[in-house]
Order: C-alpha cells, then sequence, then structure tokens
C-alpha cells in the first residue's frame, strides 16, 4: 500500500510515497481503509521538530475517515465495511491505518466521509475548550485566537450555540477576519494590540474565556484581555516561543485561571473520555448545527504540498488529504 513516510525531520519535503506492508490489527485494534485525511498544524510540528513522533521512519496524520477493513481481537460494537471517522497519533496519512477501536466513531447518517475527516480532532476540541474545561456559561463573552482556522470557525459556532453573550476572535489578517465572522464572531481583531481592542469592544470589562493556540505573547495578550474573573485556556504553542509561566503577579490581581488542553493526551490517558465528548460533538455536525469549511483538498502524494500551504499562514478552515475519497 501507499503511505506518506518520512524518514528525517526538516521541511515539506522529507514527506515521500513509499510502498509499505498492509498493518494488521492487534488487540483492540480496528485497520481501516482511508478515504480522507485531515491535516492538522500538529503533523507539521511533528514533521519539522518531531513534536509527539515516537521514531522514525514516521507516518503522519492524526484523523481520518473510511470504511472499516479489518477488526481485532476483543473488539466490540465495530465491524469490517461500517464507515467511520478515527483519531490516531500517527499514521493518517496511508491507504489502511491500524487504529485503537477506542478512537474510532462510526458515522451518522446526515455526515459524509469527506466532512467526517475533519471532525475527530477539530470538533473535540472546539467542544471541550468551551463545555469540558472552559465551563462556559449562558451570557458570558468568548475571545478566540486563529478565529479562522479550522478549530476557530467550529468554537465561533459552539460558543453562539452555547448561548455566548458575544464572540469575539482574533486573525492575522482582513481576509482572514472577513472569513471568521460568517461563523459566528462579532468582532474580529487584528494585530497585536488586541488587547486594547477588547477593552474597547467590553467597555474595559474584558472576556470572560479566552482560547489560546498560539502561546508566547499572545497568550500574555489573551490574560491581559480577561475579565475579573476570567478564564484562559491554552491548547498549542503555534508561535514556538520558550513554554510560559504564569504566577502569583499575573494571577492574583484580575482572580484569574489558567487551564490546559490537549487532544492527544486525552485520547492517550482517557479514549473513552474523548469518545464521549466526540459523540456529543458531532452531534452538532448531523444536526447542522455546525459546519467545518474544507477549504483545500489534496492528492495523498501531494501531502508535501498541502504542509506548505499551513506553514503559508495563508488557509482558512479544514485543509484534507484525498486517498481513495470521491
Amino acid at each position: 500500500m501507499r503511505a506518506i513516510v518520512m524518514e528525517e525531520f526538516g521541511g515539506p519535503e522529507v514527506l515521500r510515497v513509499a510502498e509499505v506492508p498492509v498493518p494488521e490489527p492487534g488487540p483492540g485494534e480496528v485497520t481501516i481503509d482511508v478515504a480522507y485525511a485531515g491535516v492538522n498544524f500538529a503533523d507539521i510540528k511533528a514533521r519539522a521538530v518531531g513534536y509527539q513522533v515516537p521514531g522514525l521512519p514516521f507516518t503522519p496524520g492524526l484523523d481520518l475517515s473510511g470504511r472499516i477493513r479489518a477488526v481485532g481481537e476483543g473488539v466490540t460494537g465495530l465491524r469490517p465495511g461500517q464507515l467511520v471517522a478515527a483519531f490516531t497519533d500517527g499514521g493518517g496519512y496511508a491507504e489502511v491505518v491500524a487504529v485503537p477501536a477506542a478512537t474510532v466513531f462510526p458515522l451518522v447518517e446526515g455526515i459524509s466521509l469527506r466532512t467526517a475527516a475533519t471532525l475527530p480532532t477539530v470538533l473535540p476540541t472546539a467542544h471541550a475548550l468551551l463545555h469540558e474545561v472552559g465551563r462556559l456559561a449562558e451570557g458570558e463573552t468568548v475571545l478566540v485566537q486563529g478565529a479562522a482556522g479550522g478549530v476557530g470557525t467550529v468554537l465561533g459556532q459552539l460558543a453562539r450555540l452555547a448561548g455566548a453573550g458575544a464572540v469575539y476572535g482574533v486573525a492575522s489578517s482582513r481576509a482572514k477576519a472577513e472569513v471568521a465572522l460568517g461563523f459566528g464572531y462579532d468582532q474580529v481583531f487584528i494585530g497585536e494590540d488586541f488587547p486594547e481592542q477588547v477593552r474597547n469592544a467590553t467597555q474595559g470589562r474584558g472576556v470572560d474565556l479566552a482560547l489560546d493556540p498560539v502561546g508566547g505573547q499572545t497568550l500574555r495578550g489573551g490574560l491581559a484581555s480577561l475579565a475579573r474573573f476570567g478564564r484562559l485556556i491554552s491548547y498549542g504553542n503555534a508561535s514556538g516561543e520558550a513554554p510560559w509561566q504564569v504566577g502569583q503577579a499575573e494571577l492574583y490581581p484580575g482572580t484569574l485561571t489558567v487551564s490546559g488542553f490537549s487532544v492527544l493526551a486525552l485520547a492517550r490517558s482517557a479514549p473513552e473520555a474523548l469518545a464521549e465528548i466526540a459523540e456529543r460533538a458531532f452531534r452538532t455536525v448531523a444536526e447542522g448545527k455546525v459546519v467545518l469549511p474544507v477549504t483545500a483538498e489534496f492528492p495523498l502524494d501531494e501531502a508535501a504540498e498541502a504542509h506548505r500551504a499551513v506553514e503559508s499562514r495563508t488557509t482558512t478552515g479544514k485543509l484534507l488529504l484525498r486517498v481513495a475519497g470521491e
């Protein structure tokens, strides 16, 4: 079978098409004939610096959709031929992948294979940020970094569904801000002075919940944007800056809270919790309440081009690799 394999870390050119053996499911696993695979920023970090890569050679790919090929010993509730979405910690950029059954999600009516590949990382992440970790209450205000990205476009819609009083976003360009405004945002700010823009928009109060995948100075700006008793959730470090630290001096005056979330860590430590969150989150798509825009699609052998597109910082929504999808 064909798979994208990297034997070293580096630029997109290290992603190469290779012929590799078809995997067999181990105990507690299923194998899936992949239709589509999602392209995530975590894949870029894995390729470039080895983020969450256990060893080389390595095939990237965290989320995918397809049809179950075979089930391993001890697997119940899943069967060959079933259409599914799945979350895995690597291997999605391939024609066949072995995945733990605990993070395989049968598709419900109303979700296509193409749409399904966008969901396993983005939807649970967005849902958990707002509800399980962020504990958003009706009427509260939200600030989202990367508002035009895959997670950002979903966060705007889910926050609106949850009854947020106002949903604010931050984007890196006016074009991206215009995109985000179509997905539930009241205002989208541009530039490093977004904390001042937030204060102006909220009559000096700030927001109740800030969500940050960037880290570094952006995270500091998120803290500065919080209202009293506000909460900030860090769920990434796209800036590549040194790990952030906050302490009494930053938190005590405003009675602030900082939390962290990683869908990768949740999948490894508590896959049953991820499955429960995914079921609730996927339902919003099946019911037509949330849309995740696919803005670019590449054939499997153009995975390097997909990575270049993400690294250009000009993309919005979700990017896919077409493996066997129509």
